[in-house]
């Protein structure tokens, strides 16, 4: 029986199963994607997509949004709830809005801000030149120490007491090991800043107990809602209620008109299979299978960046195996292993041609891999990366990862 979407448009049809075909006979290795439940994915597609609800529950500027209300407040009842919060706002679009809505929250255009450096594995809109958020506002960046490759508070600390920011980030986007939100707040306190932490990549690490919580330490706390949460792909802004009319004011009307009801649903989804013992164990899971592999590529002699994880996340330095991060990633394609390149701490090579590789196990997890496949995969990439431009190995290599592939297939 032919689906609706191939009744009213056969390409597009042909376009979705061709892209679930590739996730199926493919393995993720990109640590901020995910497979959601068949749950998650029907409440994306449900017929909340035609409901215009600008405003929040009970204040809103369109008649018929008495059921939209209840799903809101139930999504935030649950964040609240998951994270120990006492306010949470669940209509942030994605990540980088909802971190806007930071700025807009707290500072006025030209205030400083102090954030990790991209390079480092911060995001864009902590400051990052490109993006507006250091335009707009005045830009101070931390990094990592050349020897541990991890944050350095006492550089932090320093750099704050000269700059005095009025909002510090902690977090960001290819940090492989804990976050120290004590320490932050510690700094934050001492010079009167805001202290904001942005876990989109760890948040489901925190609400399955398998990363130290950033609740009680920081003012706000930002998160993407479909990376190790593994819910839509959407965003969450979380916050004592002191700070909750200032969040809910940036983001509407600050930032944005109506939210994806859709999305709010299917956040409610993703929340309620959180709150589940199954997903403690997924969580760790992550971990065991993160740190599995940094084991395994050590051993087949790869750098890695902090000498290993804490976390979901590998950043791999290609430096010594004589291989740049994008040929590398394209050669992994082809060989069934989808990953992207990336900067290293103190990267010669320009951003879109890095030294490096980011690796992260949510996706495989997901899929019911376990910490004994891991060598395997290691072996993968080793031969993959080794063998840059060698089709045969290539082909050879993407035949044995398929069929792993369709032993553990995504969620459906």
């Amino acid at each position: 029986m032919p689906t609706p979407i191939a009744l009213a448009d056969p390409r597009v049809a042909e376009l979705i199963a061709a892209e679930t075909a590739r996730q199926h006979d493919t393995l993720c290795l990109i640590p901020s994607e995910n497979h959601v439940s068949p749950a998650v994915l029907a409440a994306t597609g449900s017929v909340l997509t035609n409901k215009y609800s600008e405003g929040y529950p009970g204040r809103r500027y369109y008649q018929g949004n008495a059921v939209v209300d209840g799903i809101e407040e139930l999504a935030a009842s649950r964040a609240r709830e998951l994270f120990g919060v006492e306010h949470a706002n669940v209509q942030p679009l994605s990540g980088a809005p909802a971190n806007l809505a930071v700025y807009a929250a707290f500072l006025d255009p030209g205030d400083t801000v102090l954030g990790m450096a991209l390079d480092a594995g911060g995001h864009l809109t902590h400051g990052w030149g490109v993006s507006v958020t250091g335009k707009w506002f005045r830009a101070v960046r931390y990094g990592v120490r050349r020897d541990t490759g991890t944050v350095d508070l006492d550089e932090v600390r320093a750099l704050a007491r000269r700059e005095r920011p009025k909002l510090i980030w902690c977090g960001g986007t290819a940090i492989p090991r804990t976050i120290d939100f004590a320490g932050f707040a510690a700094i934050a306190e001492e010079v009167g800043a805001v202290l904001a932490a942005d876990v989109a990549h760890i948040a489901g690490l925190i609400a399955g107990g398998a990363h130290p919580s950033p609740t009680g330490h920081v003012d706000v706390i930002a998160t993407t809602t479909h990376k190790t949460l593994r819910g839509p792909r959407g965003a969450m802004l979380l916050t004592g209620e002191q700070h909750a009319r200032a969040i809910d004011r940036a983001v509407f009307p600050g930032l944005q008109g109506g939210p994806h009801d859709h999305t709010t649903a299917a956040i409610a989804v993703a929340l309620h299979e959180a709150a589940q013992p199954a997903f403690t164990t997924y969580a760790h899971a992550i971990v065991a299978n993160a740190q599995a592999l940094a084991a395994a590529l050590a051993e087949r002699g790869f750098d890695l960046v902090s000498g290993g994880t804490d976390n979901h996340l590998l950043l791999v330095d290609l430096t010594a195996k004589g291989v740049a991060g994008r040929p590398a990633a394209e050669a992994l394609e082809q060989a069934g292993l989808v990953a992207n390149s990336n900067a290293v701490p103190f990267d010669p090579r320009p951003p879109l041609d890095p030294s490096g590789l980011r690796l992260g196990t949510p996706a495989i997890t997901t899929r019911g891999l376990r910490p004994e496949h891991m060598p395997e995969l290691a072996r993968w990439i080793d031969e993959a990366v080794t063998a840059t431009g060698d089709t045969d190995t290539l082909d050879r290599v993407r035949g044995e990862v398929t069929e792993l592939a369709r032993a553990f297939p995504p969620p459906a």
